[in-house]
């Protein structure tokens, strides 16, 4: 799980927010695949708006433009972001996401590896509503300010709890990975964040960098599934 800051800014979320008011919604069971729709109560603004492609336009572009989502999830396809409102009482239990989801309106598939959610309501403005992702070590409880996104694995079992208060209003999409395998994808993060935070430090050799550089690379050529 990693949260990456500031993906779109509070004037970004204002205009996503005043376009989506605009927007038709329907019942978000009708997307869900499987045992999820049994469990998914919220509302889904309709994909086939020309605001709601706009919208999911410009968060991919976004998306390509924010390193740390790259180095956290090295997308190699990704779903059309889908958004979500939760309103009072409104849930979805736990499931997991499908592993196979297929682009609407194509003959394309995407494997789903990674899982990321867009924040567009601050925590203020609604109790309730967290994601929950179950990890190894417990429970995993989310909240983040407007703007904010989260990067999960899709095999994670996780939920959205109950609003009991005012509107929960997100952006979820879905990215199959060049780097397949969980615990790779994050030993290669985690070497990549390295890598930056060496080269903002003062006074780093910059062979050592280069070879360090180097390696990331090699590794990704190793490992890369296209």
């Amino acid at each position: 799980m990693i949260v990456i800051e500031h993906i779109l800014s509070k004037q970004d979320v204002g205009a996503y927010r005043q376009q989506l008011a605009e927007c038709p919604w329907g019942d978000g069971r009708k997307t869900a695949m499987g045992m999820a729709a049994s469990v998914k109560n919220n509302n889904q603004a309709d994909a086939q708006h020309a605001n709601v492609r706009q919208l999911a336009n410009q968060l991919l572009a976004r998306i390509g433009e924010t390193p740390k989502i790259v180095s956290a999830a090295l997308p190699h396809k990704i779903f059309p972001p889908c958004f979500n409102r939760y309103s009072e009482t409104e849930e979805y239990g736990y499931h997991v996401d499908a592993a196979i989801m297929r682009i609407p309106n194509t003959s394309e598939v995407i494997r789903s590896d990674v899982s990321m959610t867009v924040f567009l309501s601050e925590p203020e403005e609604y109790d309730g509503g967290e994601l929950v992702i179950a990890t190894e070590f417990g429970q995993q409880h989310i909240k983040l300010p407007a703007g904010y996104a989260v990067v999960y694995p899709s095999s994670s079992l996780h939920k959205v709890t109950a609003v009991t208060r005012g509107q929960r209003i997100a952006a979820i999409t879905w990215m199959q990975s060049m780097v397949a395998d969980v615990t790779l994808r994050q030993t290669l993060y985690q070497l990549d964040q390295s890598i930056q935070n060496l080269i903002k430090a003062e006074h780093t050799d910059r062979a050592e960098l280069d070879n360090l550089h180097n390696v990331y690379h090699n590794l990704i050529r190793q490992f890369t599934q296209l």
